[in-house]
């Protein structure tokens, strides 16, 4: 499904002539307006990029006091970890047509109101469905959400969008380092039973739904421009010059299905780690409140490196390259953790942290894999969609070798397992080649 990055990867521009053909950057729509209202959309932007994780992240390091307040098993627990990925398939798929007809502005506001109404209705769960529907609630308030900030960005911040997303991409990551650090210590501290420590984060999101109360003004129904000076301008230079005819089916593309794979695995290990990591370092003797901070250090990883690594990608003609010094990262983490969780938890957690930066490449060698704008939205939908309905059974496997191993050598070596074929598929999908030279 398209994510935070659908659109401000059109704007990766190659560094030099020898990098991979990129898109090409469309025309921005005009300024924001009147001052205040530039700064309310940026506190706007920074207050839902810090909402976009939390619901997530929160739950990882209270999952052993779910379980039991809820009588789940570990089939179950391993469930409610890939409900994300199903949420943010299938709810983030309505949200282009649900911003054509309502402005990106309202729709992104229902959806930080759907974060808040399922983060405070989490608490007050009596059993495992109620839990699990009022976490799909506040879900598809980040599914949604997802989709549409990039649009927010790039829309009213033309001459901004890499600043801007910039800042959006360091919220998302404080927000999700933040709840899963803060969480348990917040829980000791106000001495509350884990439902309040849980709904504690429904605050943040009704915060950030203050400012999109006046930003829902906006009734413009086009979740891709905002009016400009020359409303008869073509929308995009790339697109106007789009030769005419059929293109074949994407399905029929080995870089769609490459970046497909690629993106559906990195995010499957991405989601085990949310989900299961603090719980493989609690049992193996780490306190709750440290096996939270160690998840926080993978997250927080995140923030530096998503800044470093679409520059340093932007100017190789193979992306293939880092993708394989990721997976080195991340094999050599797995190895660790495996071998001594406890003895080397904080350097485990710094080379998962380095590994789990395959987020941010793939979102940039999506938009180098195309040469139009359309050709790279079309990419970017079919390769996170797929991915992420890929990455829905890493979890539940991991919670069901759990269950039937007692331990976690199984699952550690099925995340180790994985980590090979995402680095293929991340060598095919960073060749010099494009969408359009094979559909």
């Amino acid at each position: 499904m398209p994510a935070r990055d659908d659109l401000t990867t059109l704007d990766t521009p190659p560094a030099s002539s020898s990098a991979a053909p990129t898109a090409t950057r469309e025309p921005g729509p005009g300024p924001v307006g009147s001052p205040w209202r530039g700064r309310l959309l940026i506190v706007g932007i920074l207050l839902a990029a810090l909402n976009l994780r939390p619901a997530v992240t929160s739950l990882g390091p209270l999952l052993e006091e779910v379980r039991d307040g809820l009588g789940m098993s570990g089939t179950v627990a391993g469930l409610l970890t890939s409900v994300p990925a199903v949420c943010f398939a299938l709810f983030g798929l309505t949200a282009p047509r649900l911003a054509r007809r309502r402005g990106p502005g309202a729709v992104v506001c229902a959806g930080l109101a759907a974060i808040t109404a399922g983060l405070s209705l989490r608490p007050f769960a009596g059993g495992t469905p109620a839990f699990v529907a009022a976490s799909a609630l506040a879900l598809a308030g980040i599914a949604v959400s997802n989709v549409l900030m990039p649009v927010i960005v790039k829309r009213w911040f033309p001459d901004r969008v890499g600043a801007m997303t910039g800042l959006y991409s360091m919220g998302l990551s404080l927000g999700t380092a933040a709840a899963a650090a803060a969480t348990v210590p917040m829980t000791d501290a106000l001495d509350v039973s884990w439902r309040a420590g849980l709904g504690v984060w429904a605050l943040l999101a009704a915060v950030a739904l203050v400012p999109w109360l006046f930003l829902a003004r906006d009734r413009t129904k086009d979740a891709g421009e905002a009016p400009t000076k020359d409303a008869g301008a073509p929308r995009s230079g790339t697109d106007a010059a789009e030769p005419a005819g059929r293109a074949r089916p994407i399905t029929r593309s080995p870089i769609a299905w490459a970046m497909a794979v690629f993106f559906g695995l990195q995010a499957t290990a991405a989601y085990i780690t949310m989900g299961w990591m603090p719980q493989i370092f609690r049992d193996a003797g780490v306190s709750a409140s440290t096996a939270g901070v160690l998840l926080a250090v993978i997250m927080a990883m995140g923030v530096p490196l998503s800044f470093v690594l679409p520059p340093i990608a932007a100017r190789l003609r193979h992306q293939g390259v880092l993708v394989v010094i990721l997976g080195v990262f991340g094999l050599s983490g797995y190895t660790g953790l495996y071998l001594a969780p406890a003895e080397g938890a904080w350097a485990w957690a710094l080379l998962l942290g380095v590994a789990n930066c395959a987020f941010p490449l793939a979102l940039t060698m999506i938009g180098m894999r195309a040469r139009t704008s359309a050709g790279v939205v079309r990419l970017s939908a079919f390769a996170q969609s797929t991915g992420y309905l890929l990455s829905i059974p890493g979890p539940l496997l991991v919670g069901a070798l759990y269950q039937h191993s007692g331990g976690w050598g199984q699952p550690i070596a099925l995340m180790a397992a994985l980590m090979v074929p995402q680095i293929v598929a991340g060598v095919l999908a960073g060749r010099n080649r494009t969408l359009e030279d094979e559909i």
